[in-house]
């Protein structure tokens, strides 16, 4: 099996969290899209979408 890589552009290191996220002009209330973020990249990813005013919750740990 492999590891699971984290979402930022260019990153090969295996993630840790869970970057769940919507955007609300788009998606429902009960959909949820999921970016995988190492420990180096989970504040970027999460501060890249708050910044676009979509929801955006950080889980520990990756979907098995």
């Amino acid at each position: 099996m492999t590891d699971l890589e984290c979402s930022r552009a260019g990153c090969r290191s295996a993630a840790t969290r869970q970057v769940l996220w919507r955007n609300p002009r788009i998606h429902a209330a009960d959909r949820e899209k999921v970016w995988l973020a190492c420990d180096e990249h989970v504040d970027f990813l999460r501060d890249y979408l708050a910044a676009r005013d979509f929801p955006v919750t950080v889980r520990d740990g990756v979907p098995a």
